[in-house]
């Protein structure tokens, strides 16, 4: 998994997104106590049950894998112009 130079930044924003988008769907807000690893496990089980993502392999459902899930994702909705996309 190739790591690009905006992943932090890109990741930070599909978790905001993503959050915005379960709010959306009726979910309750994610409490500051939960963990950034179970808002990313939450965000991404969200998106492959709405089917705007496709799921990982069962063996390949891990932190690093479902947060490159969700980096891809967003690069996806970003606009060519957007600063992010290099």
């Amino acid at each position: 998994m190739k790591h690009g130079k905006h992943d932090a930044q890109l990741l930070k924003l599909a978790l905001d997104i993503g959050v915005g988008y379960a709010k959306k769907r009726g979910f309750a807000d994610f409490d500051k106590g939960i963990s950034p690893k179970d808002k990313v496990e939450c965000i991404y089980r969200l998106l492959v049950q709405d089917k705007l993502i496709q799921p990982l392999a069962t063996d390949k459902e891990d932190g690093p894998n479902m947060k490159h899930k969700l980096i891809l994702w967003i690069q996806r909705q970003l606009p060519e112009e957007h600063p992010l996309k290099d």
